[in-house]
């Protein structure tokens, strides 16, 4: 933005900081970072929004910056709400503490919440958006996506060797990846409010699906709710690790599955197979999932869903932890996904590398499922 002052750059890259801090704790609510400047450019307070149903971002710069706000600048990374929900409008408190000016980085796409930018201008306010707008919308990808496309946003996140294999030829996959790569996974879990897995998954591994950190105290991690695809109804049986409380647990069957035996052990949500009959209804799997308030979505499942997934096009952003390991054989990292011809082959746009440990990360974005096709 041609208008922002280098002062009021840093301070939006400083919002976009604070806001990542509340990555796990805001859903269904956004993640939101402000920083307010004194009339003299000098940093007053800051504040992000810690969780649903607590003050917002602009409320917490607000009280650390006290009358030191009156005259001074807000920088916020999502336009400030302007309704009243479990909190007030933000914009109304922006105004009420004497807010001379207000640059927001993306424009709130939420039809119950826009509009705070056009209050505030009717108050007098000097009101710019756009600053930092793509820094601040990758931070807030799960929300964004959750508004604009009314479903959660969706991570693949798998582990392979150099060679793409998932598992080895007699189906023994620990340890592919490192504890510096696993140890990732984690975190990616305690940033969702959902992981998911197929019944392949829950049979072979009876993986826990659990977020632990290392440094934190159990209480101190936020939890997904475990979400297992089981059409049949067949995988999860009493006693399953999925089932041991540490988090909420849901298993997703057929309409017409025989699903009694599950009564008990975790709730159930029945839903349509897929039009081959093969699996469930993905679209159906994230509209059920988006009801109940899951605003972003580790899928963790095997090839067979990973393939469904991505037939669906439903996968938002692809993390890929690719270990210097060669197996020559065994089950590949995605199954059918319903490319016959390298003409339909799914490209994608790598937006980041890293090294962890022996391995390598990949984060990279379906370049069709660009967050700006809505805007």
């Amino acid at each position: 933005m041609a208008t922002a002052a280098p002062v009021e750059t840093a301070a939006m890259r400083r919002a976009i900081e604070l806001a990542a801090r509340g990555l796990g704790h805001t859903s269904p609510n956004p993640v939101v970072g402000c920083v307010v400047l004194d009339s003299a450019g000098r940093t007053a307070g800051e504040g992000w929004h810690q969780r649903a149903g607590g003050p917002h971002a602009e409320v917490h710069a607000l009280r650390a910056a006290g009358e030191r706000a009156r005259g001074g600048t807000a920088l916020v990374t999502l336009e400030p709400c302007n309704h009243t929900g479990r909190t007030g409008p933000c914009a109304q408190a922006l105004i009420d503490a004497g807010i001379a000016r207000v640059v927001y980085a993306v424009s709130d796409p939420n039809p119950t919440a826009t509009g705070g930018a056009v209050t505030l201008a009717d108050a007098g306010v000097d009101v710019e958006g756009g600053l930092l707008a793509d820094e601040a919308a990758a931070g807030n990808e799960a929300w964004l996506t959750s508004v604009l496309r009314r479903r959660p946003f969706v991570l693949w996140k798998y582990a392979a060797t150099l060679d793409g294999r998932i598992a080895a030829a007699d189906g023994t996959s620990r340890w592919i990846s490192s504890p510096q790569s696993r140890a990732d996974v984690h975190r990616l879990r305690a940033a969702s409010d959902a992981v998911i897995v197929g019944s392949g998954t829950a049979r072979a591994d009876d993986p826990q699906l659990g977020a632990r950190i290392s440094g934190l105290a159990d209480d101190e991690v936020s939890q997904p709710l475990r979400v297992v695809v089981d059409s049949g109804a067949t995988a999860v049986k009493a006693g399953a690790r999925v089932l041991d409380g540490t988090a909420p647990t849901l298993i997703a069957v057929a309409e017409d599955a025989d699903a009694g035996h599950l009564e008990g052990l975790a709730p159930i949500v029945r839903l349509p197979r897929a039009a081959d009959g093969r699996g469930l209804h993905i679209p159906a799997l994230l509209q059920a999932l988006h009801e109940r308030e899951v605003r972003s979505v580790l899928l963790e499942g095997g090839p067979t869903l990973a393939g469904a997934f991505l037939a669906a096009g439903a996968v938002d952003k692809v993390v890929g932890y690719l270990a210097p390991v060669l197996l020559g054989a065994g089950p590949a990292a995605v199954g059918d996904a319903g490319i016959t011809t390298i003409a339909q082959a799914l490209r994608l746009d790598v937006t980041g590398t890293e090294r962890l440990g022996p391995d390598l990360r990949i984060t990279a974005t379906p370049i069709r499922h660009a967050l700006n096709e809505e805007n």
